[in-house]
């Protein structure tokens, strides 16, 4: 059983002819009393009779016509709703984010494609930049965002676009000694007592060389608390447990409001990338959503996304 040979039954029994059938399908006679013949002898009953120039259907005829309308009806529907998806009037986006992408970068983005796009549901989970990897070498999501240095996301199986470069603070509390202080050299930096990210987050990743720009090496770094999350890193400084390095976007309404101060040290930025599974298909979701943040990036060159050629090697 096909769906084409239950389209040309129910036209059939809808006009109660096999010729007027045929018409209204523009086939041959022979080719659509073929198909019904085909229905009857899968299903092992007749589902016509024949009444004088005209048939109608039996009662194993009728069962069928009902059920074959409910199954065009929802084929149709099956088409109509992929023709609207690929036109991005309908559809689902799921995307993982590192928490200083999903908190501070995307949201007012998100906020863009919905206005563009309104029949695309939105979903963003949150994970640090080596769950976010994982989730996307799994097959598990389609599109992810990360923060780190590019050494961090050369997996060869992921493909990466550079979407924002995010300027680095080196803050204390108030009440900290370098609250105050001009100027700081690489013994003073190792002499501090440090906050960081977990280990796999990428904001830990750029604090270790972000340091070691300044000259001071990893195995340098007192380390006295870590801390799964921006906000409890945040909550943590302004108690006065030491000194961290975090996004401006993080900690620029803390220091606005007095309760974190920045120490005068220049940080090289970071990047934030989106990644891929390299073998993964783009969807015309991930695409736009894409365009939408390029939007946001004036003057960045751009670069085309997960090229086949380039998916391998970040430029």
């Amino acid at each position: 059983m096909t769906l084409e040979q239950l389209r040309i039954f129910l036209v059939v029994a809808q006009r109660e002819h096999v010729t007027r059938g045929a018409e209204a399908l523009g086939m041959t006679q022979s080719a659509v009393s073929g198909a019904i013949a085909v229905l009857e002898r899968e299903f092992g009953t007749r589902l016509f009779h024949r009444v004088g120039r005209g048939i109608v259907l039996t009662e194993g005829g009728r069962l069928l016509a009902t059920e074959a309308a409910g199954v065009l009806a929802r084929a149709e529907s099956a088409v109509l709703a992929m023709r609207e998806f690929t036109g991005l009037a309908r559809g689902r986006l799921e995307v993982m984010a590192s928490q200083t992408i999903a908190g501070h970068l995307l949201p007012v983005r998100l906020v863009a494609f919905h206005r563009a796009y309104p029949g695309v549901a939105l979903a963003v989970s949150v994970g640090n930049s080596a769950q976010v990897i994982e989730a996307i070498l799994q097959g598990r999501i389609e599109l992810g965002f990360i923060e780190g240095p590019r050494d961090d996301v050369a997996e060869p199986n992921l493909a990466a676009e550079l979407i924002a470069t995010d300027p680095l603070m080196m803050i204390v509390s108030p009440a900290h000694p370098w609250a105050s202080r001009e100027g700081l050299s690489a013994d003073d930096l190792a002499a501090g007592q440090w906050v960081v990210r977990e280990d796999g987050s990428g904001t830990r990743a750029v604090f270790f060389r972000a340091l070691e720009s300044l000259g001071v090496a990893r195995e340098r770094v007192d380390i006295v608390i870590e801390l799964p999350s921006n906000e409890a890193i945040m909550a943590a400084t302004v108690a006065g447990a030491g000194p961290t390095i975090v996004s401006a976007l993080v900690c620029q309404s803390e220091i606005a409001a007095g309760r974190v101060v920045r120490v005068p040290v220049n940080l090289p930025p970071r990047a934030f990338f989106a990644v891929q599974h390299v073998d993964r298909y783009r969807s015309r979701a991930v695409a736009a959503f894409l365009g939408v943040l390029r939007g946001w990036e004036a003057g960045r060159e751009e670069s085309s996304f997960f090229e086949k050629n380039e998916a391998k090697k970040l430029s």
